[in-house]
């Protein structure tokens, strides 16, 4: 607070090309967010940065509590993104196995900062959750 007044502050994301943002560069990054901000596309994009290339049943064992659906679903959108390669070997049965595309291994480095930026402020987060739980 300065001079008794709170202080209105507000972060400003600024693009590492120098250019300034337009609505439409906004448009696509909230959808961009909201697509790969999820659980599932978390969970499978961790699986496959420590992986490497995986079969369709494995992501599932490691990702865990995930319906064969939603499995498929968030693979299928991945890859419609650009985040992961779908490679089919012409076998029988076919083997179909994941991997991670250059796109999708900098998304990783990006929510690594995330992850350590939680790290960082564990203690804080923890505090504030325990004040929202119910006595």
């Amino acid at each position: 607070m300065a001079n008794g007044k709170k202080e209105n502050r507000r972060v400003v994301f600024k693009s590492t090309t120098g250019h300034s943002s337009s609505a439409e560069l906004d448009a696509l990054v909230l959808d961009v967010l909201g697509r790969v901000a999820d659980k599932w596309t978390m969970c499978v994009l961790e699986v496959l940065n420590q992986n490497g290339v995986v079969r369709f049943t494995r992501v599932g064992e490691l990702v865990g509590s995930i319906s064969q659906r939603m499995l498929t679903k968030t693979l299928r959108q991945m890859e419609a993104d650009g985040l992961v390669l779908r490679t089919v070997h012409p076998e029988v049965p076919p083997r179909v196995e994941y991997s991670l595309t250059e796109l999708g291994t900098s998304l990783c480095a990006a929510f690594c900062e995330v992850w350590q930026w939680a790290e960082r402020h564990e203690p804080e987060l923890r505090e504030l959750r325990k004040k929202r739980e119910p006595s």
